[in-house]
Formats: structure tokens, sequence, C-alpha cells
């Protein structure tokens, strides 16, 4: 039974009056983590594409960019999709639901928040509505203002662009701190590190655009200082 199929069946379980209370604490037992985490980048991503008023096309296919379907599933996903985009529960509901399966600031959390600002800036406009959800989104993550500044700096082309902010590091660091954090970055965001902490393969995707704002910002910093010490 593929990913989505199994999604699908967690989905219709919600259509047939169970809770989230239950769906969550049942997909939350390994190995259904993943599942789990998929369907809250659905529920939340499907809510997320509203906040603006409308879900557009590229929205759509920005979640597919997220979550490569393969052509056997589209049915299901689509199905999975509309299911969340028209369910009654608030999206702190399924933000909440999910940030209790791992400790405040997990990586996975993160990760989840990445998916949502690609989606989020898909249509080509960032819209104050969606960056009042994902700030508060963030909030029940408990990923700090300074972490939510630099997620969106790294996916949204008009969000202020400080390379400091973006490594996560002060500025007055020194240039082996600063380099030390980005080899923690880099395997923070290696494939086989997001796998091993939950992440289902379908969104590992996410890490490339991730990388290259932080090779990016890791660059402009080491220029900005071989030029002050030249």
């Amino acid at each position: 039974m593929s990913i989505w199929a199994k999604i699908s069946d967690a989905i219709s379980a919600l259509a047939r009056g169970e809770s989230l209370s239950v769906l969550f604490e049942r997909l939350r037992r390994p190995p259904e983590r993943s599942v789990a985490f998929t369907i809250a980048v659905i529920a939340l991503g499907a809510k997320m594409a509203k906040a603006d008023g409308q879900v557009t096309r590229d929205e759509v296919a920005a979640f597919r960019q997220v979550f490569h379907i393969p052509a056997a599933d589209t049915a299901a996903a689509a199905r999975v999709f509309n299911l969340a985009r028209e369910d009654v529960a608030g999206f702190q509901d399924y933000a909440r639901r999910i940030a209790r399966m791992f400790e405040p600031a997990a990586p996975i959390l993160e990760d989840l928040l990445s998916g949502l600002f690609h989606i989020a800036q898909a249509d080509g406009h960032y819209h104050p509505a969606e960056d009042e959800f994902l700030a508060r989104v963030a909030e029940i993550f408990g990923i700090s203002p300074a972490r939510f500044s630099a997620l969106r700096a790294t996916f949204i082309p008009d969000a202020p662009q400080d390379p400091f902010a973006i490594l996560g590091i002060s500025p007055e660091a020194s240039a082996q701190d600063i380099r030390s954090r980005y080899r923690a970055l880099v395997r923070e965001n290696h494939p086989d590190q997001m796998q091993a902490r939950g992440v289902p393969p379908e969104a590992v995707n996410l890490a490339a655009h991730k990388m290259a704002a932080i090779n990016r910002a890791y660059d402009e910093i080491v220029k900005s200082q071989t030029r002050q010490g030249g």
C-alpha cells in the first residue's frame, strides 16, 4: 500500500467521524509517524493556500513539488488535499497536534514550516495573511522569531536577505564559528539526516532549496570578510 493510500484511509476516518485526537494518537506510533507528518503538510498546506482567500493552480503545483506524486496515486492525493482544505478544523488544531509529536523547535517542525513557505510564495505574491498564518504556526511549533525570519528570508524573495540571519548566527561571530555553523546546517539538511528524523522521502527535496539559500548566505559572508581582510 502506497503512502497516499494510507493517508487517504486516515483522512477517510475523519470523514467517518473519528476525531483528530484519536487519529493523530494512532498515527504517531512508528512506523506511521511519516504518514502523520505528511497529513500535517497536506492539512496545513491546504489551509495556508486559502489564507489569502483563494487557492491558485500555482499553489497546488507547489504542493506537487514538495510531494512527487506517482501517476497511480494522483486521484488519492487530490482527494486528501480537498478533504483537508474543506475540513472545519482550524489550522491551529493541526499545528498543535503535530507539534505534540515532537520536541519544541525540532528540526522536522522546521522542515514542515519550510514546505509551507514554499507553497505560500508559489503564486508570486506573499500575502500578509500568509505571513500571519505562518508566524502563528511557527509560534505553536516553538520556533523562535529569529528562526522564523531566517526561513522567511530563505524562501521569500522579497523578504530582507540577511545572510547571518539565514545561517542563524551573530554578525559578531568568528570565522571559525561561522564555518562550524555552516557545516552543521549542511549536515542537518542532508537527505539521509532528514529521512532519519522522520521526513518522508516525498518531502526531502525541500532541502535543496534550503541548501541553495544557505550556500548563498555563507558565500556572501565569506566574500565580505575576505574584502574586509584584504
